[in-house]
């Protein structure tokens, strides 16, 4: 943080390009919905509320843990070896070490735009920063298996790129819209359904075993990811390079 705060204008300047382009996502929904009605029962709150949470895990995820995303590229190019020279847990340090001044625009649009959608409860609330939080662990968890699977399959960590990609791409639309092989895919190999919707839908429509089976995932991946990175360590060979991870 204090990196990213030392260039004030310039922090400032990020994270008002990210609520542009977030604004730009509101005015494109309000512009469909307004045209095609609703959408195997999404309407333009429903989506603006996932939208809402998709801001938030992404700032939460990749604003204040970007190194998650960075992860195979760090293995691959030995940029983890000081990390494991410290007093510390090496993926705590790597995710902790830095934050991405851009992407905390989305931390602070997301919040703003669900309390402008109105019906604020304190129930709505809690449900909305639980299924933040559990999006936002399924989100960073991900990652972090993908970039650990550099440890085994060698290569230069695209595939942790790749997966970035889709799974952002998927968990900005409805799931609902889905169907056969890619609906699927949302709630297995590129879990999108646990990063926003099923979230949006826990606002909605609260449901004890819909909030357990979150909560549930949340912890399997969390548990995967950290236990994938401490395999790989055990395999990892420095590439002496000594930086600044």
């Amino acid at each position: 943080f204090a990196e990213a705060w030392a260039k004030r204008s310039s922090f400032w300047f990020q994270v008002a390009v990210m609520v542009a382009n977030d604004l730009f996502f509101v005015a494109f929904w309000f512009l469909f919905f307004n045209e095609v009605g609703t959408v195997r029962g999404w309407d333009v709150d429903r989506t603006l509320l996932l939208l809402a949470i998709l801001a938030t895990v992404t700032g939460a995820g990749m604003g204040l843990f970007p190194n998650a995303r960075r992860l195979g590229e760090m293995i691959s190019d030995g940029r983890i070896d000081a990390a494991l020279a410290l007093p510390a847990d090496p993926l705590t340090y790597l995710l902790a070490r830095s934050v991405d001044a851009a992407l905390l625009g989305d931390l602070i649009f997301g919040p703003a735009l669900f309390l402008a959608l109105g019906d604020v409860t304190p129930e709505r609330v809690a449900l909305y920063v639980l299924g933040s939080l559990v999006g936002t662990v399924v989100f960073v968890s991900f990652l972090v298996l993908l970039g650990s699977v550099t440890f085994f399959a060698g290569g230069r960590g695209e595939h942790a790129e790749l997966g970035f990609q889709a799974i952002l791409m998927l968990s900005s639309y409805p799931p609902d819209i889905f169907g056969g092989a890619t609906r699927i895919l949302l709630f297995t190999a590129v879990p999108a359904a646990f990063v926003t919707g099923l979230p949006t839908r826990l606002v909605d429509d609260f449901s004890i075993g819909l909030a357990a089976t979150m909560l549930a995932v949340a912890a399997l991946f969390a548990a995967a990811a950290y236990a994938a990175f401490s395999a790989g360590l055990r395999r990892y060979r420095s590439g002496a390079v000594w930086t600044a991870a």
